[in-house]
């Protein structure tokens, strides 16, 4: 049995007020039934509408790479793997344009050892400090405006590193997107997409793991020829 107080959230909360991008279309929920029914039990039932890729979610391949997995195809392996958190906050923070280095990847790797095989490399920005607030999170809170977005992301030559250098299962970021805010080519989303990697964005809680020893599990939607999908992730951290 796993103990509950090893467990961590690493995912936000669906509704109204969920950040998605800013040409997405924000979560949805019609009630259908919410009440006693004549018979006199109790009945409730919503309609959901929501974008793909919005809250706490997964890219799959198929998103930036054609003939990539699609979600239903991202096979278990690539959503459960050890955390190798590196944390960059103190560069984001001069910078909300950051984009992270093989610099970085390496001094994680000098103090905690080499990326694991099958890793989840999670990029801890400290930007979950912003989310609830659209315009410090992105940078704009303007429908449809994608010329002002602002949040730190992947370098193209680190995201290359990692699919050409170490055997890592998936990438994670505590932002809304894998390529920092201003990129227009978006291509750390190309290369990881591109080598079959999926990558989680908006996720929750990095603070609360260490830089190794956690455990991700990453349980996506499972949408036949979908794009990506809302996922409930958690992180089971090590045995004291």
């Amino acid at each position: 049995m796993i103990d509950a107080g090893r467990v961590v959230d690493l995912t936000y909360e669906f509704g109204p007020d969920t950040i998605y991008w800013p040409t997405g279309e924000s979560f949805r929920m019609e009630k259908v039934a919410w009440g006693k029914t004549t018979e006199g039990y109790w009945y409730a039932a919503n309609n959901l509408c929501l974008a793909e890729h919005g809250g706490t979610h997964m890219d799959a391949p198929i998103h930036f790479a054609e003939g990539g997995w699609t979600a239903e195809a991202v096979p278990l392996s690539s959503l459960i793997g050890p955390a190798a958190v590196i944390d960059v906050r103190a560069a984001a923070s001069t910078n909300p344009d950051y984009e992270v280095q093989v610099a970085d990847i390496l001094a994680w790797e000098r103090a905690h050892g080499r990326l694991p095989a099958g890793a989840i490399v999670a990029i801890f920005t400290g930007w979950g400090r912003f989310w609830g607030d659209k315009r410090a999170y992105l940078g704009t809170d303007l429908p449809e405006d994608i010329r002002n977005l602002h949040f730190p992301g992947f370098s193209a030559a680190a995201a290359e590193f990692l699919v050409a250098h170490r055997a890592i299962a998936a990438v994670a970021i505590d932002t809304a997107s894998i390529d920092p805010g201003p990129s227009r080519e978006f291509l750390a989303h190309r290369v990881f997409n591109g080598a079959n990697k999926p990558a989680f964005e908006n996720v929750a809680n990095l603070h609360l793991l260490p830089p190794i020893g956690a455990t991700i599990v990453a349980l996506p939607m499972k949408i036949r020829g979908g794009t990506g999908g809302p996922a409930r992730i958690i992180a089971i951290l090590p045995e004291p």
